[in-house]
């Protein structure tokens, strides 16, 4: 395959930031950054081709998780007939490569032919109307395509959403050699660190200690108990995000936005085939899942009971006394990379024209 230059360590650019799975604000900010980067390009008209009136990157940025339920309000028959026709639907979202590889590729633990690589490159390879079926499994939409790449390119992003957590019977991390040894006897799938639970109280404390800033507080729903602990996937996916606004002193996904693009609109440029961007995108999310597990040790396993009385094991999570501090920071620099890299992807597919 051709090598692909894509623009990834934006780091430095926006290291100057230090005041102040992705949820639904992660999404809507990625695509509210790429909105921004591409306003009165060639791409951009080509996007409002696709969507409807009043749509935006932004607003259609969680179209592929509110698929999953009503949680989002009232189901539309779009989002019916594609979950009919995309039965799984649900794997198009992440990838399960062992968090210590360097490289994604298409074999191996965690890769399926459906997972988050593949499944861009077939959104990419619609929107550049090339006809090979193999391209396009699903047979995505033009308008499908634009919509799904909206946000996948922020799950990629997530480091979790790539680099995945095994764990073995003497509760460390461990690298399976195969997909087969992968058992839930002597190998456990943490299930997208679903199953590595942080105690809550303690997490909130460290923030506390570490001067993240207060947000506001969140209404417990009526007859719900609060939660003694919290996925660890799930404080990749919204509390990273929520201390990343609130140490930028930002409450919406726009303002966000807004004050990390700053002056530089200067959008990265693709070399080659776009559709090589995922493997450059996944490659460089092992290298930051590194860095969310520094530190991190699993502990003792813990038999759990799921909805259906099945049994499944879950393992209690350590994390470092200022761990809010470097996780916010790295999902700082990831949100801005999606939207960076959301905004390369589409200009390079869609590029100026004369």
């Amino acid at each position: 395959m051709k090598k692909l230059a894509v623009v990834l360590a934006l780091t430095g650019a926006f290291a100057s930031f230090d005041a102040m799975a992705w949820g639904r604000d992660g999404h809507k900010a990625i695509g509210a950054i790429a909105d921004k980067l591409l306003k009165g390009t060639n791409a951009q008209k080509e996007i409002n081709l696709l969507l409807k009136p009043g749509e935006s990157l932004e607003l259609v940025a969680n179209w592929a998780d509110c698929v999953r339920g009503t949680f989002c309000g009232e189901q539309t028959q779009e989002m019916l007939d594609y979950v009919s026709a995309n039965p799984q639907h649900d794997k198009y979202h992440y990838t399960n490569v062992p968090f210590q590889h360097d490289h994604y590729d298409d074999h191996g633990v965690g890769r399926t032919g459906v997972d988050i690589v593949q499944t861009l490159r077939q959104c990419i390879a619609v929107l550049q109307g090339k006809l090979d079926p193999e391209l396009n499994p699903h047979k995505f939409t033009r308008r499908q395509a634009l919509i799904l790449i909206a946000h996948f390119a922020g799950d990629i992003h997530q480091p979790l959403h790539v680099g995945a957590a095994y764990v073995g019977k003497d509760s460390k991390f461990v690298v399976p050699p195969t997909q087969a040894d992968v058992n839930d006897t002597t190998i456990y799938d943490s299930r997208g660190s679903n199953n590595l639970l942080l105690d809550d109280a303690r997490l909130g404390a460290l923030a506390t200690a570490a001067a993240i800033p207060p947000g506001e507080p969140v209404p417990m729903r009526e007859g719900g108990a609060k939660s003694l602990t919290k996925p660890f996937h799930s404080y990749w996916d919204s509390t990273t995000v929520d201390y990343a606004f609130r140490r930028l002193q930002t409450s919406t996904p726009d303002a966000f936005a807004t004050k990390v693009i700053g002056g530089n609109m200067t959008i990265p440029q693709i070399e080659g085939d776009p559709i090589a961007a995922p493997f450059a995108w996944a490659n460089h999310s092992l290298f930051v899942a590194k860095q969310a597990f520094a530190g991190v040790v699993p502990g003792k396993m813990v038999a759990q009971t799921n909805r259906k009385g099945e049994t499944y094991y879950a393992f209690t999570l350590d994390v470092p006394a200022n761990y809010p501090v470097p996780s916010s920071e790295i999902a700082k620099q990831q949100l801005i990379k999606g939207g960076y890299n959301l905004a390369a992807l589409l200009q390079a597919i869609w590029p100026e024209k004369g």
